[in-house]
């Protein structure tokens, strides 16, 4: 039978997939994968059966090292940022 992860490891899961997910350079696969992210762990939290709940948690270890990689690959080939994202400020020689 499997034993149920601890609370504190599911945060800590929780929380490294969060940062890698906010590490995306593009707006749309950093915005899918903060949202999928949370659904997972709302879902992971309601699990009551420990069975259930270690293989969640198993699946989203895997996630997340397959996660890291491709934040990896989005950071090194992103493009131009979307009109829907705060934009930085150019400034000009002028300017202090």
């Amino acid at each position: 039978m499997a034993t149920a992860p601890s609370p504190r490891a599911i945060v800590s899961l929780y929380s490294s997939t969060l940062r890698t997910a906010r590490s995306f350079s593009s707006y749309n696969f950093r915005n899918y994968f903060l949202q999928r992210t949370k659904e997972n762990f709302r879902n992971m939290q309601t699990e009551k059966d420990p069975a259930k709940l270690s293989l969640a948690y198993n699946d989203a270890v895997k996630e997340l090292t397959v996660l890291r990689r491709t934040a990896i690959v989005n950071q090194l080939y992103g493009g131009w940022k979307l009109a829907v994202e705060e934009q930085t400020d150019v400034r000009t020689r002028g300017d202090t």
